[in-house]
């Protein structure tokens, strides 16, 4: 009797000392434990943008944020539906402001398109008149 009570505890931890060994060995050697820093490149963006009137004359002020290849702000002017022009600045890291102006005599229902390589970015409305 005093054989079984001695023997069943030695039986466990012959069996499980392998269990231990082989689950040690387990590791999530595919998972870092910190991650590297994710840096986003976010597009370039308009932050501020804005139309006015100033006698006579429209104006636009925009401001371009986030990283963008050096290139042209273009601008296309609207009054309802009808295109009264288009304009553009160049842009680069060191001038990521422009300001666009038309000559717009009447009271109207202006729109400003403003786009950057061809993707469209921003429109900012000016209602003087109901559409």
């Amino acid at each position: 009797m005093l054989r079984h009570r001695l023997f069943r505890p030695a039986a466990l931890c012959v069996l499980a000392l392998p269990l231990g060994l082989g689950l040690g060995g387990c590791r999530y050697n595919f998972v870092p434990l910190l991650p590297p820093l994710v840096e986003p490149e976010l597009p370039a963006r308009v932050t501020a943008a804005s139309l006015s009137r100033s006698g006579a004359e429209l104006t636009v002020t925009a401001t371009i944020q986030g990283r963008f290849e050096p290139g042209y702000l273009s601008v296309a002017w609207f009054d309802s539906g009808r295109a009264l022009g288009t304009d553009s600045v160049y842009l680069d890291a060191t001038q990521r402001t422009a300001t666009f102006r038309l000559t717009a005599p009447d009271q109207g229902a202006y729109r400003a398109v403003l786009s950057l390589g061809g993707a469209v970015l921003r429109q900012v409305e000016l209602y003087e008149v109901q559409p």
